[in-house]
């Protein structure tokens, strides 16, 4: 069973800069997705990047040409690369894990990040802090 351990997190100003780390435990390459969640208070948990099927990352709109999202695959450590940091990005930050198979059948990362509530595989999170 995958385990996933996130850390980096602190208070930074406005524009600054943080990166997260989520070391990974009983990973099997090409058997799971990975990606970047947040939660602000009082706001739903949503995802920030991920990645897809071919190993490209999608980021939400919000922090496309600041976060840079990657994966060691050697290591089994996940990474998200905040810059220009902004107030509205708060929040606690949860990296996670999909299973891509079920059942003996393999789906897609799409699919899959889809049923995250159902299936989902979540590190203890790390609270981003950013003020103006």
């Amino acid at each position: 069973q995958v385990q996933l351990k996130a850390s980096g997190g602190g208070s930074v100003q406005s524009g600054g800069s943080l990166r997260l780390s989520c070391e990974v435990s009983g990973y099997v390459y090409n058997s799971y997705c990975m990606g970047w969640f947040r939660e602000a208070s009082g706001k739903e948990r949503e995802g920030v990047a991920v990645f897809e099927d071919d190993g490209s990352t999608h980021l939400i709109d919000s922090v496309k040409g600041r976060f840079t999202v990657s994966q060691d695959n050697t290591k089994g450590t996940l990474y998200l690369q905040m810059d220009s940091l902004k107030p509205e990005d708060t929040a606690m930050y949860y990296c996670a894990a999909v299973p891509l198979y079920s059942g003996g059948r393999r789906f897609t990362c799409a699919n899959q990040f889809g049923r995250i509530h159902e299936i989902g595989i979540w590190g203890q999170g790390t609270q981003v802090t950013v003020s103006s």
